[in-house]
């Protein structure tokens, strides 16, 4: 357990529920803003990485971890300069180009576990800032001017509000879902992301790769190069049907064999880094984020697909506008857990959270669809993004995670 400068009588301005990335840069947010803030971290810091995905910080989500203290943390990051958007055997559809954005990069490849140890060192700094790790939420008394946490280990949290951060399987939607019948629209797409990192004998030049093979999207991430130089990428393939068939059951060297198939040549040899690992992949998205002096935010309103590289995006967009809410709320001294603010944040977030839903479960409709006439029309849509500058800037920047439109 961390706990620095802890406030007496175990009270805070804010509890967050889960120590993931959405979770702790949520609390290094307030914490700069000098709230009493304890983030309650399910898993041991000093624990051993499971997570091996890395994650496209886009432009917009970079300026939310500056904000928050904790981009310059980072120890290895890469840019993306360019997109290419392959589909089957198909050539080149679509191409997207830092130069046609004022040369900024649609965003940064970085790995998951560097993040999460960046965000760690930023949260040390922050005297305000009560890290509890490992602990685990075992529910809630919410009370007219306090939220009452009990822990598993017999512990009790008061804070004016708790925030749900707690991903998509989070405790805190399905403690709300109980006690508020809070609805959720959900559903699995039976289908499973492989992720890996690889190395490859030629550099990857910054590209970024999207191609849609009949088996399911194949993305090729840049990753900046290791200490002894090798390149890198980040691999993730999505894939249809039972796990029996998944290429999880492959032996390393027909997972390279396949491996070599499908990158482009540009790329030389291709050799697997570490292990693989599997994530099926579903849809959830809460009707509301809010109840009592409890809010939802990121994975634990709603969890998306990843076809578009948007979920922890999204979930920033999520951060960014709560911490503006509470930061006018707190330097006002007005109650953090209020009613009419809770629902401003509800009603700035839906309409964005729910166009992403409802463009990643078209997109995975569209592309997951092999029906030759389906095939037509995308290639086309997409040579037609192609032509068309005003609506190819529209979607770089939705690529960026630029929300000033032009």
């Amino acid at each position: 357990m961390n706990q620095k400068d802890k406030p007496e009588k175990n009270f805070y301005d804010v509890a967050i529920v889960g120590g993931g990335l959405a979770g702790m840069t949520l609390a290094c947010l307030l914490g700069a803003r000098e709230m009493r803030v304890v983030c309650i971290d399910a898993l041991d810091p000093a624990q051993k990485p499971q997570d091996l995905r890395t994650t496209a910080i886009s432009y917009g989500s970079r300026k939310i971890l500056e904000r928050a203290g904790i981009w310059d943390n980072v120890q290895e990051f890469c840019p993306i300069e360019d997109i290419q958007i392959l589909d089957g055997d198909s050539p080149l559809l679509l191409q997207f180009l830092s130069r046609d954005v004022e040369g900024k990069a649609f965003g940064w490849i970085c790995d998951n576990h560097d993040l999460k140890l960046a965000m760690l060192a930023r949260m040390k700094d922050l005297k305000t800032l009560t890290h509890i790790a490992p602990a685990q939420v075992q529910g809630f008394e919410i009370k007219n001017d306090t939220a009452n946490i009990v822990l598993k280990s017999g512990a009790r949290i008061d804070a004016r509000l708790v925030i749900g951060a707690d991903g998509r399987n989070s405790f805190t939607r399905s403690w709300m879902m109980e006690h508020y019948d809070l609805r959720t629209r959900e559903w699995s797409y039976n289908q499973a992301a492989v992720v890996c990192c690889v190395a490859h004998e030629h550099p990857h030049n910054n590209v970024a790769v999207e191609h849609f093979w009949p088996e399911g999207p194949f993305a090729i991430l840049p990753m900046a190069d290791n200490q002894t130089g090798a390149h890198r990428s980040s691999l993730v393939f999505t894939e249809h049907g039972p796990e029996k068939n998944s290429w999880m059951r492959l032996s390393d060297a027909a997972f390279e064999a396949v491996l070599a198939e499908r990158f482009p040549q540009s790329y030389g040899t291709v050799k697997m880094i570490g292990r693989r690992a599997r994530y099926p992949l579903s849809l959830v998205h809460a009707a509301e984020y809010i109840g009592p002096r409890m809010v939802l935010v990121a994975d634990a309103a709603h969890g998306i697909h990843p076809i578009a590289g948007q979920g922890l995006n999204l979930g920033f967009r999520d951060l960014g506008t709560l911490d503006e809410l509470l930061g006018e709320a707190f330097a006002a001294g007005q109650d953090l857990g209020a009613p009419e603010l809770l629902e401003r944040y509800q009603r700035l977030r839906r309409p964005d959270n729910m166009a992403m839903v409802a463009v990643t479960d078209a997109l995975v409709r569209l592309f997951s669809n092999n029906f030759a006439p389906v095939r037509f029309i995308r290639r086309a849509g997409l040579k037609m993004v192609g032509r068309l500058k005003p609506a190819k800037r529209f979607f770089m920047k939705q690529a960026m995670g630029d929300r000033s439109g032009g």
